[in-house]
């Protein structure tokens, strides 16, 4: 188990964590949360042995294998496949043993490495690497290329794709789903409900937390609380610590004014004076209960629209798409006055396209857009430096802003509207590429909001937002009475701003009808669908037997000797099957029993002891389904030649 004892951590003189203590357990997922700045990374750090304890102690099992996400942009000509192969470092040592071991002729040692490959995976191990990739939205064609020909973000999705390939006993995420569109989310999710180790991620995605986390640590005011949970739960449980603070806090204030009211009237009084001195040590003795200190969340709102065409925008026949090359085609959609759409799709299917269409960031192909009278767009970029310039600062955005596309504003206003975005002080001269993610959104919607437009295009907008600003954006776009158009992977903001859903996909756009959790179902089918492609596509062809030639009683006869030798050959496998699934059936009920046992309370010793297992039993379930699953394609494909 990692167990953090009276630990204090500092980043150069500022105290991070202050005499916190904490366990976490084999095998827990752990939602490490907390405002910006306040030591999430810094935790991270301390994990990965890239920072060390100011005082107290830190302890994590020596023999732990530690995965996480490299946070460089790898620069190789490595195909995607052979790079995310890389991550499994045990593997290609034992690759490289193999090879000296060959080129050396030492028969004794080829076999030793032979065998330790094939303990490491070495059978399945492409396999493997490429339903990660697959899973995180790369094509069948690109498994191949080189990962230099891959732009930044895709590139980082590699990255993790590395990560996830390392055999590991402690997985490390800082958020993973910043690069990631729904469906690639949706997988990872997937994927980390299966990981069978322990695992701590940093995210700003309620969603994903209440899907992966089990248990939250929260990080506030230097101390590191845990609760029992996912994100849901510990904002329920700590609104309701939160209140009882308070009305102890208050219940207190009114003990110690009664008291004091005493010991200031009664103090001077010769016969009163023995009971104001008990008085004075009763206040001194009180465990004084702190206050409830309100955090100041950022909060915005659009403005009114000065108008609301209706319809906003109508597309006919539209053909769209990049200099020349069709992405989208055969486009009829009215976007009409108080519609908000979320715009759902793969990874490169379009959606995107359309909205810089929509957007007038590029035109169309073919076709016509009719904008209604009055159209005033506010466009979020999905990359915030297409529409903000990294060497200019926030006040020259907006007197840029205010002077060519408008309102009008006086330097001062423009300042104290900058101060309500959080942009204070220095803040409003410090140059945009200086600054964070979280901040370049925070002034795109600024610059939005300057403009009060009556149609949003945002796209993405919610990449670098920490929860606050995503609970304050979702709020803000409830709030809007204009129409929203909505590309996001964070299914808590589509789900409480969207009424319907586009779906793009296959060239075309068309209604989708369903819900979140609809689409969710059709994207891991799609991710299992193009997963089984991949792998027909990298077995061998076998070469067709010649059809023999003969009359149809012979042919009868030969076809009814098939199936008897296909019996014959499949009687053992589907007897070796129905023992894999009693043997599934027990695994599964030793795991539960195991997970239960976890749940409750327990000593150190027997908590170590009960992860091991679990952790044991996990493997051999995981390794009794990937034997059903070939024993069925076997058995399949045996009954199918019949």
């Amino acid at each position: 188990m990692i167990q953090l004892r009276n630990l204090t951590l500092r980043r150069s003189a500022k105290v991070l964590l202050d005499n916190v203590t904490v366990t976490l357990n084999p095998g827990e997922k752990v939602g490490l949360v907390g405002r910006n700045g306040a030591g999430k990374s810094s935790l991270f750090a301390l994990f990965n042995g890239s920072l060390h304890e100011d005082a107290g102690e830190f302890s994590i099992p020596a023999q732990w294998r530690l995965s996480q996400v490299a946070q460089h942009m790898p620069e190789t000509e490595e195909s995607a496949t052979d790079f995310v192969l890389a991550g499994d470092t045990r593997l290609m040592e034992l690759r490289a043993e193999l090879a000296q071991a060959e080129a050396s002729e030492d028969g004794m040692r080829i076999a030793h490495a032979h065998s330790d490959l094939g303990d490491a995976g070495e059978h399945d191990a492409a396999p493997r690497a490429q339903a990660l990739i697959l899973g995180l939205g790369f094509k069948v064609h690109e498994l191949q290329q080189p990962v230099n020909s891959f732009s930044g973000g895709w590139r980082m999705r590699l990255q993790l794709a590395r990560a996830l390939m390392a055999p590991s006993d402690l997985l490390l995420l800082d958020e993973p789903t910043n690069h990631l569109d729904l469906d690639a989310l949706v997988w990872l999710e997937a994927w980390l409900q299966r990981y069978a180790g322990t695992m701590l991620v940093i995210s700003h995605d309620r969603e994903f937390l209440d899907a992966v986390t089990n248990v939250t640590l929260h990080i506030e005011h230097q101390k590191l609380t845990r609760y029992g949970g996912n994100y849901s739960a510990f904002e329920t449980t700590r609104a309701q610590q939160l209140e009882l603070q308070q009305t102890s806090f208050a219940r207190q204030q009114e003990k110690i004014a009664h008291l004091q009211k005493f010991i200031d009237r009664f103090k001077a009084k010769a016969s009163k004076a023995k009971q104001a001195q008990s008085r004075v040590k009763a206040l001194e003795r009180m465990e004084k209960i702190a206050p409830v200190l309100a955090e100041a969340d950022f909060t915005f709102e659009f403005k009114e629209p000065a108008n609301l065409p209706n319809p906003m925008l109508a597309i006919s026949d539209a053909v769209l798409g990049y200099d020349d090359k069709v992405i989208l085609s055969g486009v009829n959609r009215s976007v009409l006055a108080g519609q908000r759409i979320g715009i759902l799709g793969a990874n490169g299917q379009g959606k995107s396209t359309l909205v810089k269409t929509i957007a007038r960031e590029i035109p169309a192909l073919d076709g016509s857009i009719t904008e209604g009278k009055g159209l005033h767009i506010g466009y979020f970029a999905q990359q915030e430096l297409d529409v903000l310039s990294s060497d200019s600062n926030p006040l020259e955005h907006m007197v840029r802003l205010a002077r060519d596309v408008g309102p009008q504003g006086r330097e001062q206003e423009l300042r104290n509207f900058l101060g309500s975005f959080n942009f204070s002080g220095d803040m409003v001269a410090q140059p945009v590429g200086t600054m964070s993610g979280g901040e370049k959104a925070r002034l795109v919607l600024a610059m939005i909001v300057w403009q009060r437009p009556n149609l949003l295009l945002l796209d993405e907008p919610t990449n670098h937002l920490d929860l606050a600003t995503r609970e304050a954006l979702s709020v803000a776009l409830n709030e809007f009475e204009g129409t929203v158009l909505l590309v996001s992977h964070d299914r808590a903001l589509l789900r409480s701003v969207c009424d319907e859903f586009w779906l793009v996909g296959g060239g075309r756009i068309g209604p989708f009808d369903g819900d979140l959790d609809d689409y969710q179902r059709y994207l891991l089918d799609e991710s299992k669908r193009l997963r089984e492609l991949a792998r027909q596509e990298s077995a061998p062809a076998i070469p067709a037997a010649p059809a023999p030639t003969a009359n149809p009683q012979n042919q009868r006869k030969l076809d009814a000797a098939a199936r008897q030798q296909a019996a014959t050959r499949t009687k053992p496998l589907k007897r070796e099957l129905a023992q894999l699934e009693s043997r599934m059936a027990q695994l599964q009920a030793d795991k539960d029993g195991l997970e239960r046992e976890l749940a409750a309370p327990m000593p150190p010793a027997q908590i170590a002891e009960a992860g091991k297992r679990l952790k044991q039993t996990t493997q051999a379930l995981e390794q009794a389904e990937e034997r059903w699953l070939a024993l069925s394609g076997e058995i399949e494909a045996l009954e199918s030649d019949a």
